[in-house]
């Protein structure tokens, strides 16, 4: 390949070191513009803030910082409006915003740069954008839990199948399988929560990465930008994305619990489940099998869990052997939580819409809840209430009785009871109260369990809260 020609000038924001500028590929692996305008938003609030503390501080004039205002509320406008120019040439989103206030206002724009860092600065931004988009999935998880929770309310009282090792184990309602996701999505909650907790402190003032020797007031930057506390710490200031790493972490196990959903809506769309039924809203058709109704929005929210755990991967990779302070790795720790971000509130999106198009079909529920010798269990546990036989023994008894069942082609509430006294004399015709798919429902009485009542309860109290938080 022929080498590249260096015939550009040099960048006017850091060219006084240099004397041409990048070459073609020095230019195309080095500039971020492409992706990080994505903070512009972010990168003007902090300028803003650190042109009010400046003129504070007494750092610049007032006048100097009221031009700084105006100018860069002007390139708020025209980012928002689609009329602004943004220029790889300038690298990044700091350097075209403030190359462009600076050619707007003149000699103020060049002040504005006063006693920070390209280091300091995108760490704020970068933060201020994590905290932001923390803020919009905290509102798609209630959102999504909001929806659970009234579907939960619906179908409170409606048998279904409750699996282990996707096997037949006992009956429950489909309310209650409904809320277990519920609670899922309330640690998801807590969590980024307590993310965004800890990433409320203001690395503004960091500088480069040992500070300034210009007279600051961080607290007052850091109240401005609504952080907490400005950090503690000028390296670890610029150094640190483990605010971004846990995000993406928490979103991570997110979009697992996303993932877990989707596979259970696409098992029970299935022919051989059948439980629920998506409108042609949430499914695709087949190129050749006229008769399909594919259930894709499930299965690629499923597929999705793959970019959003790779980008958390790539993050971790990119930090693990980074000396402090700042180095030009962390650029690309950006694109991924860019990407994930995005791919979360999709995805949360529609398995929202999902819930709410879903249609349960409660006669084969019904009949599958039964299936397996699901209510073997209660028999068992009647054994121990009524007869006072120990559980592993009443366990024993309960195995003869299905094997019994199971020779005969029978359901278990199907045997005699002279059949059931052949195994343990002691049966008697109360027996038969706890062996319906109804009654081993309505027994389970214990906090979190699956009787109708514990389930109406949880759903009306999920919805109570989460409509408050609307």
């Amino acid at each position: 390949m022929a080498k590249d020609k260096q015939t550009k000038a040099a960048n006017q924001q850091w060219g006084g070191r240099f004397k041409i500028g990048p070459s073609k590929i020095m230019e195309h692996i080095n500039v971020s513009i492409d992706f990080d305008k994505k903070l512009w938003m972010q990168d003007i609030k902090g300028s803003l803030a650190h042109a009010a503390m400046l003129a504070d501080t007494k750092i610049i004039s007032q006048k100097d910082s009221e031009l700084i205002h105006q100018g860069l509320k002007q390139i708020e406008t025209e980012i928002e409006s689609n009329q602004f120019e943004f220029r790889r040439d300038l690298e990044d989103i700091h350097m075209n915003i403030e190359y462009h206030l600076s050619e707007r206002i003149g000699e103020a724009g060049k002040r504005l740069h006063t006693a920070r860092s390209r280091n300091d600065q995108v760490a704020t931004d970068f933060r201020l954008w994590v905290r932001d988009n923390i803020d919009l999935t905290l509102a798609s998880i209630e959102s999504l839990m909001l929806a659970l929770a009234e579907r939960a309310k619906e179908y409170y009282n409606t048998p279904m199948p409750g699996f282990t090792h996707l096997q037949s184990a006992q009956p429950i309602t489909f309310g209650h399988h409904l809320l277990a996701y519920v609670e899922m999505l309330s640690r998801d909650r807590t969590r980024l929560k307590d993310a965004r907790k800890r990433l409320n402190e203001c690395p503004l003032g960091a500088a480069a990465l040992a500070g300034t020797s210009f007279p600051i007031d961080r607290h007052m930057t850091s109240k401005i930008l609504k952080f907490d506390r400005p950090m503690n710490n000028s390296l670890d200031a610029v150094s640190d994305r483990d605010f971004a790493l846990e995000y993406l972490s928490n979103l991570s196990i997110l979009s697992m619990h996303l993932s877990r959903l989707s596979e259970e809506i696409v098992l029970w769309c299935s022919s051989p489940f059948s439980f629920i039924k998506l409108s042609d809203s949430f499914t695709t058709g087949s190129s050749i099998m006229p008769q399909k109704r594919n259930p894709d929005a499930a299965e690629l929210v499923r597929a999705k869990t793959g970019r959003i755990n790779g980008a958390y991967m790539s993050l971790l990779t990119v930090m693990k052997g980074l000396p402090l302070a700042y180095a030009k790795d962390m650029q690309e720790d950006k694109e991924q939580v860019f990407s994930a971000s995005e791919t979360i509130l999709l995805c949360l999106n529609a398995s929202e819409g999902m819930i709410k198009d879903l249609k349960a079909q409660k006669t084969t529920m019904q009949y599958w809840a039964g299936s397996g010798y699901s209510t073997a269990t209660d028999l068992a546990d009647w054994l121990v209430q009524n007869l006072k036989i120990p559980f592993r023994s009443a366990h024993h008894i309960t195995g003869k009785l299905v094997s019994l069942a199971e020779s005969k082609g029978k359901p278990l509430d199907q045997l005699s009871l002279k059949e059931m006294q052949r195994v343990e004399p002691k049966i008697n015709e109360t027996i038969f109260n706890v062996l319906s798919v109804e009654a081993s429902i309505a027994s389970k009485k214990s906090l979190g369990g699956t009787c109708p009542n514990n389930v109406l309860g949880q759903a009306k109290s999920w919805i109570k809260k989460l409509k408050k938080k609307q």
